[in-house]
């Protein structure tokens, strides 16, 4: 079968591989789409030692079951691997077991391929109703549906009686924006660098007010009450405490390299609450499943897809600049036949 492999620094091919086979407790899925996520970049990049070629990543994953319990199904694929009896995931928080691996990093083969096994415990199944593209999202917007939910609670307020802001307008970021907005949040401060981004976001909800972070228009020191870093680089942390006002709350969510910027000083004497938020629960993933059937988030104007042909080109495309929507997606239109 077709699969892209990353086979080193900025090189990915389309190659034939092995299909992969069934083994008790797993299924073989025929992916209709996959997105490409921020992570799959950072491999792309040679920056992530986890993903080690040759290896076909993508762990956004939608698509027809072909064997198991639930054959013939359409499903959205939880992509985390849990050994499920350990105090995390017994507790409801598999995205905290000390044995979590994620389908698209080794040993996992991804969903950048015709078809993917996938254990039968992370297949979600969606109404007929919803469209392969957009039950893939559920991976990035239940990572930012479980932000969300943190960021209420250390907050002690509804939303909507908070100033937010989100540092990132990758699609966790925006979709991040998005939850917010739909929870309660009357203004939703976003913050990009790239100015065909800034228009995504904007053309995507009317709450959003996104701003270019080296300009004027940003918000006022000491201002926001809750702040979501979807970046997590050293600038985006030091915006994070700037921006924060006394008593406010940031959640960090963004994975690149590095601590600088944290101001342990501010955290304490102005009692900023500083928590990190990764991945989701199976019912937070469930729940967004759910929130994308219903089209509460809005049009989807801010994805795009290609075929999994293009794979290689797509991710040249959005290392380049070239991508100004918020996400991109790789689709196999013969998976439904």
């Amino acid at each position: 079968m077709k699969a892209l492999v990353y086979l080193g620094k900025r090189h990915l091919e389309l190659r034939d591989v092995d299909e992969p086979r069934a083994e008790p407790g797993s299924s073989i899925v025929r992916v209709a789409a996959c997105g490409i996520c921020g992570s799959d970049l950072h491999g792309y990049h040679g920056d992530d030692p986890r993903r080690v070629p040759p290896l076909v990543m993508g762990h956004e994953i939608a698509g027809v079951v072909e064997t198991g319990p639930l054959a013939g199904a359409r499903v959205a694929v939880n992509p985390l691997v849990t050994c499920g009896t350990c105090d995390a995931c017994l507790s409801g928080r598999p995205q905290l077991c000390e044995e979590q691996g994620v389908i698209g990093l080794p040993p996992h083969r991804g969903g950048f391929a015709r078809k993917v096994r996938v254990p039968d415990g992370s297949l979600v199944p969606i109404p007929d109703g919803l469209d392969f593209a957009a039950a893939c999202l559920a991976e990035p917007v239940a990572v930012a549906y479980h932000a969300v939910r943190i960021g209420t609670r250390l907050s002690h307020r509804p939303l909507s009686a908070l100033a937010v802001a989100v540092l990132g307008g990758g699609a966790i970021g925006l979709a991040t924006a998005l939850i917010a907005a739909l929870q309660g949040a009357g203004v939703v401060h976003l913050g990009e660098v790239h100015a065909g981004r800034r228009d995504t976001a904007r053309a995507a909800n009317a709450a959003i007010r996104a701003y270019d972070p080296g300009g004027p228009d940003g918000p006022a020191p000491g201002s926001i009450d809750l702040v979501f870093d979807a970046v997590g680089a050293r600038a985006t942390r030091e915006a994070a405490f700037r921006m924060v006002r006394r008593g406010g709350a940031i959640v960090h969510m963004g994975l690149m390299p590095g601590s600088e910027g944290v101001d342990m000083r501010r955290l304490t004497l102005a009692e900023i609450a500083f928590a990190g938020s990764y991945c989701y629960s199976m019912p937070d993933f469930r729940e967004t499943v759910a929130l994308l059937a219903s089209n509460r988030l809005g049009p989807l104007n801010w994805i795009e897809e290609r075929p999994l042909e293009d794979g290689a080109a797509a991710f040249e495309d959005i290392d380049r600049g070239r991508f100004a929507k918020a996400k991109l997606i790789l689709k196999n239109p013969d998976a439904v036949a």
